[in-house]
């Protein structure tokens, strides 16, 4: 079983965005990481990799600076890496690039976090199940095997949906399907000889563009009262929050 997990390069979630003079991130002191879902597709993914002894390859659309948060991602158990030589510009720019991947090679399972950290999208998934014809299942909470029919979980309004689809398919993964893995020094080292193939991407035009980034608003600082305050806390809904 071959089985690609896709992962984002996105800052730590920790880290204070800045924005030069709102057109691009600020990158200087920021420390980037895995994108937290696509943490758990890469950890479900080595599970499946210990039980039923499949191949796992990463794969990232990003420049020469993403190759750490790729080789962290080998030093997890991954096999081996494709790094799509491009800026990730936007969701179809992406979800071409992995679609075209998939088709040069057999690949039964594609995995990826539900959404990356940084846009919030929560497109490609779906986008590169259209483009190869496959079942694409978000978010996914639990996936099973047994040969090739898959078991999966899904979060909906108020519930949670059981679902079957024949591989192969793609999932856009999220907790519990898994525990995050901490590679382990033996990880660490062997993630410096296993495989990073670089490749250059293919023509698409992006369907979006930004004008400029802002930060939120800061948030305004608490007033508090006191218990034989009532009076004046309801008047403070009144005037000040108008909430009442």
């Amino acid at each position: 079983m071959n089985i690609l997990v896709c992962i984002t390069h996105v800052p730590d979630t920790t880290t204070k965005i800045k924005f030069v003079d709102g057109k691009e991130l600020d990158k200087n002191g920021v420390q980037f990481v895995i994108g937290p879902y696509d943490d758990y597709a890469l950890a479900r993914a080595v599970e499946l990799k210990e039980s039923l002894g499949a191949k796992v390859t990463v794969l990232n659309v990003g420049k020469q600076e993403t190759e750490p948060t790729i080789r962290k991602a080998l030093a997890i158990g991954a096999d081996e890496a494709i790094r799509i030589d491009a800026e990730p510009s936007d969701a179809i720019f992406v979800a071409h690039q992995i679609a075209h991947i998939a088709k040069q090679n057999s690949y039964d399972l594609i995995l990826m976090g539900r959404e990356s950290s940084d846009y919030n999208g929560g497109l490609v998934h779906g986008m590169v199940g259209e483009m190869l014809g496959w079942p694409s299942v978000s978010p996914c909470m639990k996936l099973d095997l047994e040969g090739t029919n898959a078991k999966m979980q899904k979060e909906i309004e108020g519930g949670k949906e059981l679902l079957e689809a024949t591989l192969p398919l793609v999932a856009g993964c999220q907790e519990p399907i898994a525990e995050w893995k901490i590679p382990n020094m033996r990880g660490i080292m062997s993630a410096r000889t296993k495989p990073l193939n670089v490749v250059e991407a293919i023509s698409v035009e992006g369907a979006i563009s930004y004008n400029s980034f802002d930060l939120p608003p800061e948030r305004s600082s608490c007033k508090f009262f006191e218990v034989d305050q009532v009076d004046d806390l309801v008047n403070a809904l009144k005037e000040e929050a108008k909430v009442l």
